[in-house]
């Protein structure tokens, strides 16, 4: 048994910066939805993304379902999400009281398809949501030529994404609109909390009111409609600007750790690594490894062999078709009604320790793990 420390998938990355600006948030008495680094957050996370606004919310979900709330789109309307990604994206769309429409996933990407997005749009589509799963950007650009002819809104979930690039411009801001997580795993936290990006200042507007409890800005505690409280707080916030001010270092060393694991596993022919298209950049949120069919093991016993050996793991996100309540969702492929590429990866896929907390030694340790367990089988 190896005396390596454990190894796990993600640690956050909190030191005196972020000690001293929770701190100075706190002494200032301003602990909940108002105070001065909020008003720095949001101004300071989209200068980062190039994006005009940014409104701070409580988490990435309830990104998600302001952004729907404020675009209107709620019973009757189709929305198209891709089979592949985390519940909350689907879910948003159940809670807003919309129709999902499950979409594979780009082989190559793994990212929605449009060219399935395509076959899947119908009279009721209201908007496409791509993910940016695992740190890659999806194909932003075709889908808006897609959507936008026909009315129809691009909202990013760009959860798992912060930074990452198409060409110049900066995923999350280059749709209608652009969802993100700082949750404690993600490459910058505040705990809980997200944020959503425009370029519209309507829309801006509008989420900001809505986040609100749909408060009056003449008349203090009248409420012209029902809306949410989704607000971030004060505290969060000053968590946040200290990540900021660090968050291309930690891009620096997630994509420092990909390219270990790429020098120690990429000429295998038993699994494939993250891909990285020509013009994008990725973030690597993950590090992640899909085991090829031949491989005459699971890949949760794959994963339960490198946790004996201290590597801890996740499993690609399971399918949104095989979660019971969306067992009757329309499916659609490039090809057909079923969405084989998403399938096959979520069965075969594995997510590796990523965090900007990992030494060099840590990088080389895990790559060889599942090396060895790979030759075993």
């Amino acid at each position: 048994m190896s005396t390596h420390r454990f190894v796990p998938v993600a640690e956050p990355v909190i030191g005196a910066r972020e000690l001293e600006a929770v701190t100075d948030a706190v002494r200032s008495g301003w602990v909940s939805s108002i105070g001065e680094y909020l008003d720095r957050f949001e101004r300071g996370f989209a200068d980062f993304s190039g994006a005009k606004h940014g409104v701070a919310v409580m988490n990435g979900t309830v990104a998600l379902r302001l952004a729907f709330a404020a675009l209107g789109i709620g019973p009757g309307a189709e929305v198209i999400v891709p089979d592949l990604t985390f519940a909350a994206t689907a879910h948003t769309v159940l809670e807003a009281g919309a129709t999902p429409v499950l979409v594979d996933v780009d082989p190559e990407t793994w990212c929605l398809d449009p060219r399935a997005v395509e076959r899947a749009l119908t009279a009721r589509t209201r908007a496409v949501v791509p993910v940016h799963l695992y740190g890659h950007p999806a194909d932003v650009p075709a889908l808006i030529e897609l959507s936008r002819p026909r009315g129809i809104q691009v909202i990013e979930d760009a959860a798992e994404a912060h930074g990452a690039r198409i060409g110049d411009r900066t995923v999350g801001a280059i749709g209608t609109v652009g969802a993100f997580s700082f949750y404690g795993n993600k490459i910058m936290t505040t705990g809980e909390g997200g944020m959503l990006l425009t370029n519209d200042d309507a829309l801006a507007q509008r989420l900001r009111f809505l986040k609100d409890h749909g408060m009056s800005k003449e008349r203090r505690y009248f409420h012209s409609e029902l809306a949410f409280n989704f607000r971030m707080t004060n505290l969060q916030a000053a968590l946040g600007v200290a990540q900021l001010e660090q968050l291309e270092g930690f891009i620096a060393k997630k994509r420092s750790i990909m390219g270990q694991y790429r020098e120690r596993l990429g000429a295998r022919d038993d699994l494939a690594l993250n891909p990285e298209r020509d013009g994008c950049r990725s973030v690597f949120w993950m590090a992640s490894a899909v085991l090829a069919a031949r491989v005459p093991m699971t890949r949760d016993e794959v994963c339960r062999r490198l946790r004996e050996r201290g590597v801890d793991t996740r499993p690609f996100f399971a399918c949104m078709s095989e979660l019971p309540h969306l067992a009757g969702a329309r499916q659609v492929g490039v090809d057909g009604d079923a969405c084989p590429v998403s399938r096959e990866l979520s069965m075969r896929g594995i997510n590796l320790p990523s965090g900007c907390t990992l030494t060099d030694d840590d990088v080389t340790y895990v790559a060889d793990a599942l090396a060895s367990v790979l030759e075993q089988a």
